[in-house]
């Protein structure tokens, strides 16, 4: 007991600090913990829903979230998530982990690269918003991620949305893709109640102590810090993976 709340307040932090799901940094310390892996991802998806609701609510309450656009992306991530219970289903628990290393791989590389911010936010058609949350959606539910350290790069370098608000609209999209992500692994059995409610209940904590230090903190500091959570999830993943 002590250990899962230990472990929601951390994830809930992080969650909130970085305007991640939570999941990239959960699944790898549920699986050090003894969990399978679709037990992970199905506890990732329930704790996302606490998480991304309460936080998505603080970030609406400080002004930087833009709930018009990121709607209709969560629509789209909702609709694609709905799949990923039945793409988890049918595939090894070592493929998800292969996929979920390439996924965090991926997020990790992503950070040496700098992110130019544009002054003046793109107007994009709704079809186009639409078309980018059904694949992320149904991706990112399929390895308990939340989607958000893809969609945030999308926003800041594609539709030059500021980095502040795209922390903030990563978050709002996990609310839509994993309810979604909810009922399709809940459906098929993969969700294990106890553990991600007490996860889920605690990260709320968390959730409120990293969004208020994520606007207090350098972004140069920000950005060094999660750097260094990916590189060591990278390190035990092919720890588990490989030797």
């Amino acid at each position: 007991m002590l250990e899962l709340i230990s472990l929601g307040i951390s994830v809930g932090v992080l969650s909130g600090f970085f305007g991640i799901g939570g999941g990239t940094i959960l699944i790898p310390l549920l699986l050090m913990l003894g969990y399978e892996t679709k037990d992970a991802i199905g506890i990732s998806v329930l704790q996302m829903v606490f998480s991304s609701i309460y936080g998505s609510y603080l970030n609406n309450k400080k002004g930087t979230l833009d709930v018009p656009m990121v709607v209709v992306i969560g629509i789209g991530g909702f609709v694609g998530a709905l799949l990923s219970g039945f793409i988890a289903s049918s595939i090894e628990d070592s493929v998800l982990e292969m996929i979920f290393l390439g996924f965090a791989i991926f997020a990790l590389l992503r950070l040496f690269y700098k992110t130019k911010e544009y002054k003046d936010q793109r107007e994009v058609a709704k079809s186009t918003l639409l078309l980018i949350g059904i694949p992320l959606g149904a991706i990112s539910m399929t390895i308990g991620v939340g989607g958000s350290i893809v969609l945030v790069p999308i926003l800041v370098g594609f539709l030059h949305v500021p980095l502040k608000k795209a922390i903030s609209a990563g978050l709002f999209f996990v609310i839509f893709s994993s309810v979604a992500g909810f009922l399709s692994h809940a459906r098929l059995g993969h969700i294990n109640y106890e553990s991600g409610i007490i996860i889920g209940l605690a990260s709320l904590i968390g959730v409120y102590i990293g969004i208020h230090l994520k606007d207090k903190v350098d972004l140069i500091l920000q950005k060094k810090m999660l750097i260094a959570f990916y590189f060591m999830i990278v390190m035990y993943l092919i720890y588990r993976i490989f030797l």
